[in-house]
């Protein structure tokens, strides 16, 4: 068993997918309310027909899934982030980078006791993310 993190967008959730899997090298799977079977189609009334209902990407070798959210709150991901590291440092500083983009920096990307590299940001869709390079093994 493995957990994935399920994040809610207000209205983003198809761009910042698109962005993730460019960024992650990952072709998002993307279903809209438009998707939806006729008989179900009532079960989210006010849902535009282009609002994602339901998006997965797969990181490395786990998955993040996601959806606009159907209540238009998109609370906050306070308390939570996505975490992921990257095995070298080019890998590490590109993803940061283009997360950055837009975003704001909660702990700038430097080198740390526990890794050769780890920062903290929030992107331009809100998502919150820890992004590290492994340490070297040995």
């Amino acid at each position: 068993m493995q957990p994935i993190p399920y994040l809610f967008f207000k209205d983003t959730c198809r761009e910042a997918f698109e962005a993730y899997g460019r960024i992650f090298g990952a072709e998002p799977e993307i279903m809209s309310f438009a998707d939806m079977p006729v008989d179900e189609a009532g079960a989210m009334p006010g849902m535009p027909a282009e609002a994602v209902m339901h998006a997965a990407l797969q990181v490395g070798e786990g998955w993040i899934y996601g959806s606009d959210d159907p209540s238009g709150q998109s609370p906050a991901m306070a308390g939570c982030n996505v975490h992921v590291e990257f095995a070298t440092e080019e890998e590490t500083r590109r993803a940061w980078d283009l997360l950055a983009e837009g975003g704001e920096i909660r702990m700038t990307l430097e080198p740390s006791f526990w890794a050769p590299l780890f920062g903290a940001l929030t992107d331009r869709y809100g998502t919150r993310w820890m992004i590290g390079q492994a340490p070297a093994e040995g």
